[in-house]
C-alpha cells in the first residue's frame, strides 16, 4: 500500500530525474527505464503517476513554468516602477535555479518536441503569450504602444536566443552576463524611441 502524500514527492523525484537524464543522454535516449532508474524507482512509476514519457516532459515542463511565474510574481511584487518590473522580468528569465546547464538542455529538448505535440505546443504558446504580454504592459508605461511592442518582440527573441545558444554551448552561461545584456538592450531601445 502507497504511503500517503508520496505521490507530489514522487512526482517531482521524477521530474527532476527527468531534467538529469536528458541532460546526461538527449531527450531521444532518456528512456523510461533510464529516467525511473535515475529516481530510483521502478519503471512502472512513471506509467502510474504520468501515463509515459511524454506526459512526463509535459509535467516537467509544466513545472518548470510555474516556477518561473511564482518567482516572478515573488520579484514583481517588490517592484514600484515599470523598469524595476522589467528587470524582475528579465531577472526571472535567468534565474539562478534554472538559468543551469541541466534546465537549458531540458528545455531545448521540449522546444524541439513542440512541433509535434499538442500538448507541448499549448503550454509554449502559454509560456510565449505570457512573456510577451508582462513586457509590453511594462513598456507601455515607457513608450508608445507601437514601440512598446516592437522592444517587447526583440527582447522575447532575445531572452530564448540566449536560452538556445546556452543549451548548445559547452560553457555555463553567466546569468549576470546574460540579465545585463538583455536589460542594457531594453535601455538603448528605450532610449532610441524617446529621441
Amino acid at each position: 500500500m502507497p504511503k500517503v502524500g508520496m505521490q507530489p514527492v514522487r512526482r517531482r523525484q521524477l521530474i527532476d530525474a527527468t531534467i538529469a537524464t536528458i541532460h546526461q543522454f538527449g531527450f531521444a535516449d532518456a528512456t523510461i527505464s533510464r529516467i525511473a532508474g535515475k529516481a530510483g524507482m521502478s519503471s512502472g512509476i512513471i506509467s502510474h503517476y504520468f501515463g509515459g514519457k511524454n506526459a512526463l516532459l509535459e509535467a516537467t515542463m509544466l513545472f518548470l513554468m510555474q516556477e518561473l511565474r511564482a518567482d516572478f510574481l515573488a520579484r514583481v511584487s517588490q517592484c514600484q516602477t515599470p523598469m524595476e518590473r522589467l528587470e524582475a522580468i528579465v531577472n526571472t528569465n535567468f534565474n539562478e535555479e534554472q538559468f543551469t546547464p541541466q534546465v537549458t538542455v531540458a528545455w531545448l529538448s521540449f522546444w524541439a518536441q513542440v512541433p509535434f505535440s499538442d500538448a507541448l505546443r499549448r503550454l509554449n504558446t502559454v509560456y510565449f503569450r505570457r512573456l510577451a504580454s508582462n513586457l509590453r504592459h511594462e513598456l507601455r508605461a515607457l513608450t508608445s504602444d507601437r514601440k512598446a511592442d516592437e522592444i517587447a518582440e526583440v527582447i522575447a527573441a532575445m531572452i530564448d536566443g540566449i536560452w538556445v545558444r546556452s543549451g548548445l554551448s559547452s560553457r555555463q552561461v553567466n546569468v549576470a552576463a546574460a540579465r545585463k545584456m538583455v536589460l542594457d538592450t531594453i535601455r538603448l531601445r528605450l532610449d532610441a524611441a524617446a529621441a
